[in-house]
């Protein structure tokens, strides 16, 4: 794609990488098949290619109508055009320099979301208030409560040769803490020692897909202090049991890269982060079998490059999958998505369950706080997280 970037953008760092990736661009189309918002709406500018279209007028123009900016903000950020992309685009990246170039996102909504999500004291306590009174709220709040919160008491073992650090995620302390819990008790059996962390702060995900990007370094920079030091205290490997966050950190390595200060640090970080199902696929797992329906959010398949890897582990484990259609599709949780764009995430929504439920399953399981809820809200199958469904159905963990 040829670009002629505005001559007082052109100087800047950020945006010099954006012209790259605007320029590894071979317009083919592919990433158009895969869109879910695309598939909805059937506009050019409602899919990965248009949208990129529009980030390159800003870039040359140095501005954007707001009729533009709404096919932004109706992106999900899912990144199954990344997965299906001959060339390479990084199209997440793309869309997230652009965003930074439009400013914060306006509106009360956006701003509330910013303050609340990630103060997770404040967040539980609005979701204990909000459980009490769910039937009195509107169907896009009440659908995003738990239907299950609970604390585990996790295993410890009394000496462990080997530690790991888990992250929590904010939204997940608040929302569902019993996950977390449960992937430290299955480390726990399996005789690894889990650090803590004692000031966990928000990995800086929803702050900077809202375009608050500043504020999400700020959020960042505490986050990887916490972990170096953890990494300095012996730690060997830092384990996401939520999928969203572990995207966002295996990231910092690329957000810091110019950063004098943080770049090495952010690097090692990144380096040392993995997801639950990578950790686990080191383990010999005895589970009761059960029929499963899985989805695999996003932020996993095709942030973190990690198809299958949760199935994988549920596998061999013992439990029976069903076959689900179109499994690159988003469901339509997205972060905030289902605040921003109700309608279209209840349609994706729907079509996933729908796909979901055709083979019956026991359970259907996930990987991300955001997609468990959501999904949660639609039907009468139970919605849960895979690490919790594992935790409560072992026989036996043992290392291999």
């Amino acid at each position: 794609m040829q670009t002629r970037i505005h001559p007082d953008l052109a100087p800047l760092p950020e945006i010099q990488e954006a012209d790259s990736i605007l320029r590894s661009c071979v317009h083919c189309g592919f990433c158009t098949a895969v869109c879910p918002t695309y598939q909805l709406l059937g506009n050019e500018l409602d899919g990965p290619r248009g949208r990129i279209y529009l980030i390159k007028n800003l870039l040359e123009e140095g501005s954007m109508s707001w009729q533009a900016e709404s096919h932004l903000d109706r992106c999900l950020t899912c990144r199954a055009c990344e997965t299906a992309c001959p060339s390479g685009v990084e199209y997440g990246r793309l869309l997230d320099i652009g965003r930074e170039r439009l400013g914060a996102r306006r509106g009360l909504l956006a701003w509330g979301l910013r303050q609340l999500v990630p103060r997770t004291s404040i967040m539980s306590f609005a979701m204990a208030i909000g459980a009490r009174v769910r039937g009195m709220l509107p169907a896009v709040l009440a659908d995003k409560l738990p239907r299950e919160r609970y604390r585990l008491s996790p295993s410890r073992p009394s000496a462990a040769a080997r530690k790991v650090v888990l992250l929590r995620g904010c939204a997940q302390q608040a929302a569902t803490p019993q996950v977390a819990d449960a992937l430290e008790d299955l480390a726990g059996r399996a005789g690894i020692g889990v650090m803590p962390l004692p000031s966990e702060d928000c990995c800086g995900a929803l702050e900077f897909h809202l375009a608050a990007q500043d504020d999400a370094r700020r959020r960042m920079r505490r986050l990887i202090d916490s972990l170096c030091a953890a990494l300095d205290a012996g730690a060997d490997t830092i384990i996401s049991s939520a999928s969203g966050c572990g995207v966002t950190v295996r990231e910092y390595g690329e957000i810091f890269a110019r950063d004098p200060y943080y770049a090495e640090r952010a690097k090692r970080v990144a380096e040392r982060t993995m997801d639950a199902a990578e950790f686990l696929a080191g383990f010999d797992i005895d589970c009761e079998p059960a029929t499963l329906a899985c989805h695999v959010p996003c932020t996993l398949q095709h942030g973190q490059k990690l198809p299958g890897a949760v199935e994988g582990v549920l596998r061999s484990a013992g439990f029976t999958l069903t076959e689900v259609a179109e499994p690159h599709l988003c469901c339509g949780s997205a972060g905030t998505y289902v605040f921003t764009q109700p309608e279209l995430s209840r349609q994706l929504k729907a079509r996933k369950l729908g796909h979901l439920e055709a083979g019956s399953p026991d359970v259907i399981v996930t990987a991300n706080v955001g997609c468990q809820l959501h999904l949660g809200s639609g039907t009468e199958t139970p919605v849960r997280h895979w690490l919790s469904v594992v935790q409560e159905r072992l026989r036996s963990i043992r290392p291999r």
